[in-house]
């Protein structure tokens, strides 16, 4: 598993709007922290002490759509709300170790290709409950691992969310905006596909993400040339309806790398917009006003 540390947010940012580093939320089978657990709990200026939990959005991409892993309540607040995996910080613990000792033994979840720090939720609000400040991590699993949950725990395709339970919907939209912004400028597609692919099968695995349609042969063409993938001897196995069998491609690198901090992924041009829009992955690697590229 590759884990990234993220820088923390500025003072005073929270919430999507900040979605760059450290945020995160807390929701689910709380407990009170130990008198003197500092590393477990916060405190104000009067002393009053409140939890930290971490929390993860854990992404796969499943049956040609982005899904996320939740897990339904069983008891108030929110009773049978469906929540993110999560529990409080240790009072000796590391974030990331408290993340995914919480996949491991609340949702059975051990094999997770990429881990990084998501956002941190403060809102005093948050929790009808008290103040819980969360740190959430973004966690993906590539499209060959199929872990098995417990029966209380499913996906859920990200764009259709059920009922989710405290801020947990806002916070999936935030890993799920992540993993977008990423798949522009970084190689981060590694962590959600299997360890040999062929070129249509990638392209499946960037639009479910995306959330729009993307050129098969653009994006073969902007990821060799960034030395994002690459070919492998191996092919497809030959099938009854015959057909030349397809090459199998693999990650150049199997940790995050930034391979172009100017590059965005960009929607096809809507029906009846400007002629001659690029595809999405033809745009990824077009200049930007600046000259950027």
């Amino acid at each position: 598993m590759h884990s990234e540390q993220v820088r923390t947010a500025p003072p005073g940012q929270d919430g999507p709007a900040a979605a760059r580093p450290a945020r995160g939320q807390a929701g689910s089978g709380h407990r009170a922290v130990p008198a003197g657990g500092a590393a477990a709990a916060g405190g104000d200026a009067s002393g009053d002490r409140f939890r930290h939990e971490v929390l993860s959005v854990v992404l796969q991409v499943r049956e040609r759509r982005l899904h996320v892993l939740l897990w339904q309540r069983a008891a108030a607040p929110f009773e049978g709300s469906w929540s993110l995996p999560c529990g409080p910080l240790g009072r000796d613990e590391r974030l990331g170790t408290s993340a995914s000792r919480h996949l491991a033994a609340k949702v059975d979840l051990t094999t997770i290709a990429h881990l990084e720090q998501l956002e941190t939720r403060s809102d005093p609000h948050r929790d009808p409950r008290g103040r819980v400040l969360a740190t959430a991590y973004l966690a993906l699993v590539a499209t060959d691992t199929q872990p098995r949950v417990p029966a209380d725990t499913a996906w859920h395709a990200v764009d259709r969310l059920p009922a989710t339970a405290f801020d947990h919907g806002s916070i999936v939209r935030s890993g799920r905006e992540r993993l977008r912004a990423k798949l522009s400028y970084t190689n981060i597609g590694f962590a959600l596909a299997p360890g040999t692919f062929t070129i249509a099968q990638l392209r499946d695995i960037y639009a479910a993400s995306l959330g729009h349609p993307v050129s098969a042969t653009n994006l073969q063409r902007i990821l060799t040339r960034r030395g994002v993938i690459e070919a492998t001897p191996a092919t497809t196995q030959p099938t009854a309806a015959g057909g030349r069998p397809a090459t199998l491609y693999r990650f150049a690198a199997r940790s995050l790398v930034i391979t172009n901090p100017f590059a965005a992924f960009r929607p096809p041009a809507a029906e009846g917009g400007p002629p001659g829009q690029s595809s999405p992955a033809d745009s990824a690697d077009r200049p930007t006003r600046d000259g950027t590229g």
